[in-house]
């Protein structure tokens, strides 16, 4: 009887030893991988550095594609907890709207325009998908963007698309979407013709430019819904007052603003 226990607690040291054997194993080829994901990490950077893309230095390890320093320093608006805010009223007596908010304060030569610029034109998508997912942690704790149940970015024509190979306000949206649990409809609202830049135009020539140019796919989607459209930078709000008139045809639809930054004089 003895002799039996005995071989069976050799047993069990045994395969205690195995186990400890293996996890210790496991261990060691978990931190080699680290290690090694680390070095080759650290290599790319010597080839392709990690910069920030609004002041070019260097990214820590922890940091994507804004550092630290200059998202502190971002010219936050905080519109979302403003009812009646700057944005809100270009709006006030043309359309109906839930609520409307800026992320930042664009002004020429600040750090805005310059990530503005590297998102629409140097194919820096990145950019917006960050700067949606700074602004969703503010919208989302935002009681006047609670109930907001799907997000829609301002479309550009497929010519413009096809040239850029990418929508800079769906970018945003991206961010938005990921940080507010919220989807995306990046095809439901079109143009149905191509316009003109806006830029260097009256407002009454903004307006005339995208009066009646935007059209819905599937309104059935939108009936009943509070819906977030979104855009890059707002100066006039034309572009975005005639997509409000297209979507408010759909039934018991629900509209709110925001946009990466608002432009001032």
């Amino acid at each position: 009887m003895l002799k039996i226990l005995y071989h069976k607690m050799s047993d069990i040291m045994c395969l205690s030893v195995g186990f400890s054997f293996h996890n210790n194993m496991l261990r060691l080829i978990t931190k080699i991988k680290v290690s090694i994901l680390s070095l080759i990490n650290d290599f790319i950077s010597l080839f392709f550095p990690r910069i920030c893309a609004s002041c070019g230095d260097s990214l820590l390890k922890q940091e994507e594609t804004i550092c630290l320093s200059c998202e502190f320093h971002l010219p936050r608006t905080n519109f979302h907890l403003i009812p009646e805010n700057p944005v809100s009223r270009l709006f006030w007596g043309k359309v109906t709207l839930e609520s409307a908010a800026a992320y930042l304060y664009f002004n020429k030569g600040n750090k805005v325009q310059v990530l503005i610029h590297k998102l629409k034109y140097q194919g820096r998508k990145d950019i917006g998908v960050c700067l949606g997912r700074q602004y969703g942690q503010y919208l989302k704790v935002s009681s006047f963007f609670q109930t907001v149940q799907l997000i829609i970015p301002v479309p550009l024509h497929k010519k413009k698309l096809k040239q850029r190979g990418y929508n800079q306000s769906e970018q945003f949206a991206i961010g938005l979407g990921e940080s507010m649990i919220i989807p995306v409809l990046a095809d439901v609202l079109y143009r149905r013709k191509e316009t003109e830049t806006q830029t260097k135009k009256s407002r009454f020539q903004r307006w005339q430019n995208v009066d009646n140019v935007f059209d819905v796919n599937d309104p059935e989607s939108l009936e009943l819904k509070h819906v977030l459209l979104v855009d890059d930078v707002i100066t006039t709000g034309a572009t975005l007052e005639s997509c409000i008139h297209t979507l408010s045809s759909i039934r018991g639809i629900r509209i709110s603003v925001a946009t990466i930054a608002v432009a001032t004089t």
